[in-house]
């Protein structure tokens, strides 16, 4: 496909912003400055006022004694009581004796189900490093809290405060899941500071047969392509593909999901290695890789919540490809009744170069006019609604509102809005609140005894700060998904103003040489021609749609450039 002739340069501008979009995307997860600041601040013992050695144990109190014994009937409310006194002090017991009974309490807490108030318990211990008699027995309970509680939680980075040496204690028969859970976790603090070929090495010990196996594979491409190694990264991807087809592994947490994410992440970095720029600083398309993401694309199940978002990239391809019958089919199947709450305004970018390139001047200006009649409004109201939340809490019962369908937005930003607020992230932000939420139900249902005591004055105030953090942060994430969404409909908006302008200067007869060129190149490809082979037959569209012929129409487009 001779291709270098064949791109205007206002189609390789737009085109370079897809690529990038498309790899990046919503695959990456956040990276905390916060978090990369805090690793690089290193103390000795004496900085810290951390004694040299644990101090000795001494006998226990009579309070500690029959904590531990109630610990051992599992009558874990009974004894946290008893443990929170001798973290309080109230017993004199020696430090020693504190720290167990505090380590104890944490697990009383994980048994009654006060994930939140565990975290912070074993948190603190996780703090004080190898000062702390439990230090390194702590790390286990930390990966099964990671089971109970969402990513926002936080326990990816008390995680990270452990060597990656000091997994190997579990790195036995009878730990393995516990030891490739911890590899997971680790390999996720390592990528959370973009130490990617540090995180890579952890995903890599993950065993083929671990439940995680699968996760690790899709971190580790992802942080091949953050560190823009294509081959690596199509392996990585490949590899879950396999293992799933193969169905060697089990436990797999949303085994279709997780194959569908992973052909629709190798359609985008073929999508991109396809995209080349040459030592002359021009771009050139290697059709063979383009044609094995367009094969990717079309592996993405049809109910699949990725099958839109594949559809549409591949109309990039088809694009690039000069396939532009196939590229307005996508557009056609995606503006069908079947998908009336998708939000693609981009697809009609696409339609009006798709129209400019082939010197269709009337119909590229005719989306133009569309665009606008569509999306102004939009973008309008959207800021409109924007100011009138002055902080992130606000922000998330907005949020909230939207989730329920209770949310004062009109019919025209309604689906927008929802859309923009729904990805996996996000959820799981809200998530978190939601579990910390039950905790405070729970300690509300639990004996007076309990919620009348100092612990139970503890379990509330862990969770009422965790919960102020956790809506203040969901609400500021919302926001952002927000801005961004305004912020893409100005680029867009931008990206048609940019096709008008093309469109004016070809009609004055202005275009440059090279320009003209390329824009004629299209002509003899015939791409916009609808070809029937002995496995189709050509139905005229009539109007009705019909759903077994989702992602198979075609729109036929005659180059009328040198006419």
């Amino acid at each position: 496909m001779g291709c270098s002739d064949r791109r205007n340069r206002m189609s390789r501008f737009l085109l370079t912003q897809v690529a990038v979009a498309m790899v990046v995307g919503p695959l990456v997860a956040t990276w905390s400055p916060q978090a990369a600041h805090a690793q690089d601040m290193e103390f000795n013992v004496e900085e810290t006022g951390q004694p040299p050695a644990p101090p000795a144990e001494g006998p226990p109190s009579e309070a500690l004694a029959n904590a531990l014994r109630l610990y051992q009937q599992e009558r874990y409310q009974e004894a946290a009581v008893q443990f929170q006194r001798v973290v309080e002090g109230e017993t004199q017991d020696a430090a020693a004796n504190v720290q167990k009974a505090q380590f104890f309490l944490g697990k009383c807490l994980y048994h009654l189900r006060y994930y939140q108030s565990a975290l912070a318990i074993f948190d603190e211990i996780g703090q004080m490093g190898a000062g702390h008699l439990y230090f390194d027995q702590t790390l286990q309970w930390l990966a099964q809290l990671a089971s109970q509680l969402p990513d926002p939680a936080g326990i990816i980075e008390k995680v990270g405060r452990y060597g990656v040496e000091q997994l190997d204690q579990f790195n036995t028969g009878e730990t393995a899941d516990l030891y490739n859970e911890l590899l997971f976790i680790m390999g996720r603090f390592k990528y959370d500071q973009q130490e990617f070929q540090e995180a890579n090495e952890l995903f890599g010990r993950v065993a083929t047969d671990s439940e995680y196996y699968v996760k690790a594979k899709f971190f580790e491409g992802i942080s091949h392509i953050r560190m823009r190694t294509a081959r690596p990264a199509i392996a990585s991807f490949r590899a879950i593909v396999d293992a799933i087809e193969e169905g060697d592994v089990e436990g797999i947490e949303d085994e279709e999901r997780m194959d569908n994410l992973a052909w629709i992440s190798l359609a985008r970095v073929y999508y991109t290695a396809a995209n080349r720029t040459g030592e002359d600083g021009e771009r050139a398309i290697d059709g063979q890789i383009l044609g094995q993401a367009v094969e990717a694309w079309n592996s993405v199940d049809q109910g699949s919540e990725y099958w839109l978002d594949a559809l549409f990239e591949s109309s990039w391809a088809f694009f690039l490809a000069d396939e532009f019958s196939r590229a307005l089919g996508n557009v056609h199947t995606i503006f069908s009744p079947y998908f009336e709450d998708s939000y693609y305004p981009e697809a009609i970018v696409l339609k009006s170069v798709t129209f400019f390139v082939n010197c269709q001047f009337d119909n590229a200006l005719s989306m133009i006019g569309k665009f606008h009649e569509m999306y102004d409004p939009v973008r309008q109201e959207l800021e409109a609604k924007l100011a009138q939340f002055e902080d992130n809490t606000q922000f998330f019962e907005f949020l909230e509102k939207v989730r329920s369908g209770e949310a004062d937005l009109s019919a025209n930003i309604r689906g927008v809005v929802a859309t923009a607020l729904s990805d996996r992230t996000l959820l799981r932000n809200i998530e978190y609140v939601r579990v910390l939420e039950a905790e405070e139900a729970r300690l509300g249902e639990a004996p007076a005894e309990l919620q009348n005591s100092s612990l139970g004055a503890r379990i509330l105030q862990d969770v009422a700060v965790a919960k102020s953090f956790a809506v203040d942060q969901t609400g500021d994430l919302a926001r952002a998904r927000y801005n961004r969404l305004i912020d893409e409909l100005a680029d867009l908006t931008n990206q048609v103003d940019t096709v008008e302008l093309e469109i004016v200067t070809a009609q004055r007869g202005q275009l440059d040489q090279e320009l003209q060129q390329q824009m004629t190149a299209a002509q003899r490809t015939g791409g916009g021609d609808v070809e029937v082979d002995e496995e189709h037959q050509l139905w005229p569209f009539d109007g009705e749609y019909w759903r077994d012929e989702l992602g198979f129409y075609r729109q036929q487009v005659t180059n009328q450039c040198g006419r």
